[in-house]
């Protein structure tokens, strides 16, 4: 397994060959949950996504993207998506379809159908995971929307 800069460097790397408008983040210590991340950044559970990774009936990566706060329902995103209910993934899942690890994952820079909830774009900006457990990205929902092509659609519980 690569170590942690080698992830935020193929992310970062990302970012500038696609010309997203993001600043990454890189913090001495933990950001894997919301809570970590939000001591980290001096920010509150709802100025962060959380990417939440499943898989559909053919193991299809699909990412749910929440605020901090709520928890993506798996119901919803295969009413959004018109399939059947996806699984959440495991971490070594997350890993293998994502290429980055679980708690670090980011919101674009990989293969995967993206399904934002519509409470992410009310925010200005908003932190999500950079790449690895101890870095964040701060983007705007728009930017991100543009990076990895969601549809927009309720899949918060």
């Amino acid at each position: 397994m690569e170590s942690q800069p080698a992830y935020e460097e193929k992310l970062k790397a990302f970012i500038l060959e696609k010309g997203i408008v993001a600043q990454h983040i890189s913090f001495s210590q933990s950001c894997h949950s919301v809570a970590e991340a939000a001591l980290a950044a001096n920010a509150s559970a709802g100025d962060f996504a959380k990417s939440i990774c499943m898989l559909d009936v053919d193991g299809n990566l699909i990412v749910a993207i929440v605020k901090g706060e709520y928890r993506a329902s798996a119901k919803f995103v295969s009413r959004a998506l018109d399939i059947e209910r996806p699984k959440i993934a495991s971490p070594e899942q997350i890993f293998e379809k994502t290429g980055y690890p679980c708690g670090g994952t980011p919101p674009f820079g990989y293969a995967a159908r993206f399904v934002m909830d519509p409470r992410v774009m009310e925010r200005e900006f908003i932190y999500a995971g950079g790449g690895s457990e101890n870095s964040l990205v701060k983007v705007s929902p728009q930017e991100m929307q543009k990076a990895n092509g969601a549809l927009i659609a309720r899949v918060r519980k």
